[in-house]
């Protein structure tokens, strides 16, 4: 018998999936290591992720250029214990028991990596803070 507790389980949302989500969930990947579950998904995701969103999670030695946008279902949200949204509106099936944060962020969308990394700090600011939260 497994007495261990089920790892918690975190979705991040962004309509293209290409930016802010990606960077959430490599950030939380990088730092939570195998202590979380951690997804990511887009209500209308993009072709691919954001080339200044690669460079400039590159910078901090985080490599997502293999990663690719997937779309959000509701099987995904169910799965998850945290929900968080970062300017997908009402997109976002709702369930009952799950946590949800809506993270209001700039879109990386169409920026340069100069306006990416602001975005980039204040994300990982906010993962710091969630990893604390999740793994007491």
């Amino acid at each position: 018998m497994n007495d261990s507790p089920q790892r918690p389980s975190v979705l991040f949302v962004c309509v293209h999936n290409a930016g802010r989500s990606q960077m959430a969930a490599a950030f939380l990947t990088h730092l939570a290591g195998e202590e979380v579950e951690v997804r990511s998904a887009g209500s209308a995701p993009a072709d691919a992720v954001n080339p200044a969103v690669v460079d400039a999670m590159k910078e901090v030695g985080i490599d997502i250029s293999a990663e690719t946008p997937k779309v959000l279902t509701a099987e995904a949200v169910r799965a998850s214990d945290v929900v968080i949204t970062m300017g997908c509106g009402d997109t976002c099936p709702v369930f009952p028991g799950k946590r949800y944060l809506d993270w209001q962020l700039d879109d990386p969308a169409g920026q340069g990596v100069d306006a990416v990394r602001p975005i980039r700090d204040e994300i990982e600011r906010r993962i710091r803070a969630l990893v604390g939260d999740l793994i007491h």
